[in-house]
């Protein structure tokens, strides 16, 4: 076997990273709330020979020899999200948030079997009940919704949809949900059917992480998360648990629903866990509240709607129905001036799924680049504008070049180690 760069071994792909490394450095501002961007240490790990390894099984009870290292490895990512995150238990191979969840699913209430999950629209996930998805292909899924006036999942409405669906299981936790998950209030209505209180904690894991956020235990029976967005990890997925539910969680990823893990990815997660302890990170989640804040504030100077008016965490969800062009033209709107965002379904949407009438942002990975609260309220303003006046090029071309001006006063991996 002959060991060779990559840019000799395989130049297209070479050259592929390489223009990846400069669109995330200098050609947009990453507003997807779901996107972020890690340190170097996470990279050096996730790129580390722990992925020549099988190590099905757990910590001192592999399937193959060898493995000394990888238990000490995923020990220390057990360790450390259990301390973040205040759990009993912690299970860090899954792949994936969906991985994770089709585990406990799969386990927890059984195929066929009545759970009850957020609406899509309303700022639910594909994996909590969606008919496309295996959530909703393989159990019966009742639905609950964000209130009309207050936009906002109110108690009443959550406790009705719980009693008419009796179901084993409840999901709570959102994928565009722009205030305070109330896991105390869904704890109430489980007790209340008897039922099971999973949270899928993937987008706040970090304010979560950084005591940003109301904490999921002891509220909470199971929670799974990712290990990226705004924990600003190594891309993956995790269960936490009481530790009554231990044994059932690790049964539900192996041999269950996962085979041999990612060792690698397990390397990073720990990685991603320790700079997460850190109070620079505490600093960090902070403020990405702060610069949501600030962004929501320069979104409605410039005459915007907010779902809800505002944000309590990291995000902020825009409802364009008042305006003349749908989410999916108000994210190619913005990605002409370099800002990425992504279409997204308001509550109650008339629009589809592909087209809808709403735009998500976040700011996680606009932190992680440095900027504070007056870079984020006047990157609202130019946001605004800009969905405003579609057809000015004037506006345009003064956005785009502002964007250039605060990517290069923000480098994100220039003048480090970070190239390929």
């Amino acid at each position: 076997m002959k060991h060779r760069d990559l840019s000799e071994a395989d130049p297209e792909v070479y050259e592929a990273l390489n223009n990846e490394i400069e669109r995330q450095e200098s050609d947009s501002l990453e507003m997807i709330a779901s996107e972020n961007f890690v340190p170097r240490q996470v990279l050096q790990a996730q790129g580390s020979v722990m992925t020549n390894k099988y190590a099905e099984g757990y910590p001192g009870n592999r399937y193959y020899a060898g493995c000394e290292y990888h238990d000490r490895v995923e020990n220390l990512a057990r360790e450390r999200a259990c301390e973040l995150f205040g759990a009993d238990h912690a299970n860090v191979q899954p792949h994936s948030g969906s991985t994770a969840n089709f585990g406990i699913l799969s386990k927890f209430v059984g195929k066929g079997n009545k759970v009850l999950g957020p609406v899509l629209s309303h700022g639910g996930h594909l994996s909590h009940g969606h008919d496309v998805n295996f959530s909703g292909d393989l159990f019966d899924f009742g639905t609950y919704c964000i209130n009309r006036d207050t936009e906002r999942f109110e108690k009443a409405d959550v406790m009705e949809a719980a009693r008419e669906a009796d179901p084993e299981m409840i999901i709570t936790g959102f994928s565009a949900y722009p205030r305070e998950f109330d896991f105390e209030m869904f704890r109430e209505v489980a007790d209340e059917v008897d039922a099971t209180l999973m949270a899928d904690i993937a987008h706040i894991s970090g304010l979560v992480a950084a005591g940003e956020h109301q904490q999921p235990f002891p509220h909470c029976d199971i929670v799974t998360t990712t290990t990226h967005k705004s924990i600003r990890g190594a891309r993956g997925g995790m269960i936490l648990s009481k530790e009554e539910h231990a044994e059932k969680v690790d049964k539900s990823v192996f041999p269950y629903s996962q085979g041999g893990p990612l060792m690698h990815q397990i390397a990073a997660k720990a990685v991603s866990f320790r700079e997460a302890q850190r109070p620079e990170f505490d600093d960090y989640a902070a403020q990405i509240k702060r610069n949501a804040k600030a962004l929501a504030e320069g979104l409605q100077e410039k005459g915007l709607r907010l779902v809800s008016g505002g944000t309590d965490n990291h995000m902020v969800l825009i409802d364009l129905r008042d305006e003349e062009i749908t989410g999916k033209k108000g994210e190619a709107l913005l990605e002409e001036i370099g800002i990425v965002s992504n279409k997204n379904s308001v509550p109650y949407d008339p629009e589809s799924p592909m087209v809808t009438s709403g735009v998500r942002l976040g700011t996680p990975a606009l932190t992680t680049r440095g900027m504070k609260e007056t870079h984020l309220r006047e990157i609202g303003e130019m946001i605004g504008e800009r969905l405003k006046n579609p057809e000015d090029t004037g506006i345009k071309n003064r956005h785009d070049e502002r964007v250039s001006e605060l990517l290069e006063s923000f480098p994100l991996y220039r003048n480090s180690e970070v190239e390929y």
